[in-house]
């Protein structure tokens, strides 16, 4: 017999815009190094990068309680890390989030802002060695790690 209503959808997530780059003098980079220096917060980042998933998906998958899954899920939220990209239903009706890590990819720089000019013309030099797709490529999967 199907179900009535689905209980999981599968949400393309678009990875494909240009990067923001945080610099350490950005109250936003110390609000994302502060969430993502919990171990628990950064083992949720980690495992919403392979898939989107629930909050209790996300519990089952790290031995978490769904309480603390939640607590660490809302921490990536408020740092703009993650986001809702999509909502699903229990087999008792219930509605869930799915979550995922948003779209935008972030390059942190160890530097202040006055140093964008020369974070900009580095990465067009690599750009132009390498070639774009490389160094998108290359930027993401050491994001991953």
């Amino acid at each position: 017999m199907p179900k009535l209503l689905p209980s999981r959808t599968d949400p393309e997530i678009d990875r494909s815009g240009d990067p923001s780059v945080l610099y350490v003098d950005n109250d936003q980079t110390k609000e994302l190094l502060s969430t993502l220096s919990a171990e628990t917060t950064m083992d949720t980042f980690r495992r919403l990068h392979e898939e989107p998933l629930t909050a209790s998906e996300l519990a089952d998958d790290l031995d978490l309680s769904i309480q603390n899954a939640s607590y660490h899920l809302d921490k990536l939220q408020d740092a703009d890390l993650i986001e809702v990209v999509d909502t699903c239903y229990s087999e008792k009706g219930r509605e869930m989030n799915v979550y995922a890590v948003t779209n935008e990819p972030l390059v942190l720089v160890l530097g202040t802002e006055t140093d964008g000019p020369r974070v900009r013309q580095a990465f067009a030099s690599i750009a132009g060695a390498v070639g774009a797709p490389a160094v998108a490529i290359a930027a993401w999967e050491s994001v991953a790690d």
